[in-house]
């Protein structure tokens, strides 16, 4: 559900006067000014403003904030359940009887504009990405089917030709911002985004040729259709050494509640690791933080999850966690990292072997090639519509 001209609904506590605007400026008296009486766009207080209209509402219709996320709003009603959850000014609400959706929804017509889709959930940015093409230049560029080549290898290059850094780091700002829908930028912008204080021209091509890609898949989004069930689960994945400059590893991961991804992510570690086995058991647990976290989340939606699993394509990484003996491979390891152990035998946390084929966080730590990464592409559920 989207709330149209969102901002404008909220109201604002300070004192604040603007110009009158061209075209509207009163002939009597020119040098006057406005005082307003609600939030505007462009206003630093505008999304504060509307957050506590929204807050003020919801709270007065019955509503209460969730534990974990205070953008989730809850209201329990004779054994059956409401949820909403707001970001900016977008709502995702289900409740457990449609009698309470369709009240939710005429309660929210009532108060503010609304529009809605009665399908599934397609979150996209096709026309940020169109703007952000264009913004570069690159409108009459020949789209590529991937945002990297598998022979590319960034490194410092303190050989190479300088770049325009202001350039650079817009453009690298621009694709982090798309990256919210966009799963499958994430690895590639985030490798170029490490050399924003060492640029050279080897780099700023390499964020053109996302770009490149960009401009042939605007239309890509992801998603999320209707589901009864819930099951969380997550995939875990590690390059070790992949990094040429300092042979740190990048690890990733992705979460899904059923078929449906909810959360990725990519992240180059601190730290050196000895082995492909460790990389990967460190990634493991990095992994089963964010999953925790979830775990919670869902507790606070009022459904509870046993179990959880995490996929890992690392035999001897699934060992490690399940053998509490200290090896003289293992014993090296930060006592920090051995925490997925305890969740491990504490059975909250099921680590479970799936082949590199099946490995869908693949695509958040390495170059891939044209046909494997349309595959892990549309395994995150990305489509156009």
């Amino acid at each position: 559900m989207d709330i149209k001209s969102a901002f404008l609904n909220g109201y604002i506590s300070e004192e604040i006067f603007v110009e009158q605007p061209k075209g509207f400026i009163d002939p009597h008296n020119p040098d006057h000014v406005y005082k307003l009486s609600k939030a505007l766009y462009g206003l630093k207080q505008a999304p504060r403003a509307w957050y506590d209209r929204l807050t003020s509402f919801l709270i007065g219709h019955g509503y209460r904030r969730g534990n974990v996320d205070q953008t989730l709003f809850i209201k329990r009603i004779d054994g059956d359940m409401l949820m909403t959850q707001i970001y900016v000014d977008d709502m995702i609400f289900g409740a457990t009887k449609r009698t309470l959706l369709n009240e939710f929804v005429q309660a929210m017509k009532q108060e503010f504009l609304m529009s809605m889709q009665d399908h599934g959930i397609f979150l996209s940015q096709e026309k940020y990405a169109t703007e952000m093409v264009r913004k570069f230049g690159m409108e009459h560029t020949k789209p590529k089917a991937t945002p990297m080549s598998t022979n590319e290898k960034l490194h410092r290059d303190s050989e190479g030709v300088g770049a325009d850094q202001n350039l650079y780091r817009s453009m690298i700002g621009s694709l982090l911002y798309l990256t919210t829908s966009r799963p499958d930028l994430c690895f590639s912008v985030g490798v170029c985004a490490r050399y924003q204080a060492s640029l050279k021209e080897s780099h700023l091509q390499a964020v053109k040729r996302i770009l490149r890609y960009v401009h042939g898949t605007t239309k890509l989004g992801i998603f999320y259709s209707n589901s009864s069930a819930i099951a969380l689960v997550g995939y875990s994945d590690a390059d070790w050494a992949g990094n040429s400059d300092d042979r740190k590893i990048t690890s990733g991961g992705c979460f899904y509640l059923r078929t449906n991804l909810v959360a990725w992510y990519c992240k180059k570690q601190n730290s050196i690791f000895l082995s492909t086995a460790e990389a990967e058991y460190i990634a493991a647990g990095s992994c089963c933080t964010q999953l925790l976290w979830m775990k919670q989340m869902l507790a606070d939606y009022g459904f509870e999850q046993d179990i959880l699993t995490v996929f890992c394509d690392n035999t001897s990484a699934i060992d490690i966690s399940k053998n509490p003996v200290q090896h003289s491979r293992t014993k090296h390891i930060d006592i920090r990292y051995h925490f997925i152990r305890e969740l491990v035998t504490g059975k909250i946390i099921n680590l479970e072997y799936i082949s590199t084929a099946n490995q869908l966080a693949d695509i958040f730590t390495k170059n891939l090639d044209r046909t494997r990464f349309e595959f892990l592409r549309g395994a995150l559920g990305m489509c156009q519509l």
